[in-house]
């Protein structure tokens, strides 16, 4: 059964889930929308898209240092009750996002965060290149949305992919733990520091070296 983009925007509204999930709910069930709703509960995405209009005012702050000292992470993520915040779980979920900050180095928490100026810059550049590779106007501003994609998904933690398992971005991570833990859970908020960070002479890529040791201990 074929299904159009109205079809993935009706069950978002009845679900609450995210577009990708609709859609792969409703590419999984051939297109039938009570199936694609049963698919969506069964695997927690409908019931933890619903947690996020509650509030989340409790949670903790968690710190990950690491080379000695070279790279430092403070993160703030949040949930709706103290038990869950003391729990293994969350604790771990919260830990799991500062080592992938300290390897991945996102500039926004979120696309919501990146400036406008900042956007549009990119995007200008990105038109400039997609030109010089003699695209025509129409082609290259066509292009410059995808690559407006790949910006984010390389500087926003959300939407980047989880260092410790690539097949699920940083935001499918807090809706799958959502499912799983029973309450809303956001991440607020997080600073990272790098020694010698802005210094003119660098003799090491610390997070590349990051990275290939978090790629150590997946292995």
């Amino acid at each position: 059964m074929e299904f159009t983009a109205k079809d993935v925007m009706a069950l978002r509204e009845r679900t609450g889930a995210g577009m990708m999930d609709c859609k792969k709910a409703l590419v999984e069930c051939n297109g039938d929308a009570e199936k694609a709703i049963e698919y969506l509960r069964e695997h927690g995405i409908a019931k933890a898209a619903k947690k996020q209009g509650r509030i989340a005012a409790e949670g903790i702050v968690d710190s990950y240092i690491h080379m000695g000292g070279k790279v430092g992470v403070l993160l703030e993520v949040n949930c709706e009750s103290d038990f869950v915040a003391r729990g293994d779980e969350f604790k771990s979920l919260v830990h799991d996002i500062a080592l992938h900050i300290a390897a991945a180095n996102p500039q926004y928490l979120s696309k919501e965060e990146v400036p406008e100026s900042v956007i549009e810059n990119e995007k200008k550049i990105l038109l400039a290149q997609a030109l010089e590779e003699g695209k025509p106007q129409n082609i290259a501003e066509k292009m410059v949305e995808g690559r407006i994609k790949s910006f984010y998904e390389d500087n926003c933690l959300l939407n980047q992919k989880f260092v410790k398992d690539s097949s699920k971005t940083i935001e499918q991570l807090v809706v799958e733990a959502t499912a799983k833990i029973g309450e809303k859970i956001a991440v607020r908020r997080f600073v990272r520091y790098e020694m010698g960070e802005g210094l003119q002479k660098k003799n090491e890529n610390l997070a590349d070296e990051v990275a290939a040791q978090v790629a150590q201990m997946k292995g």
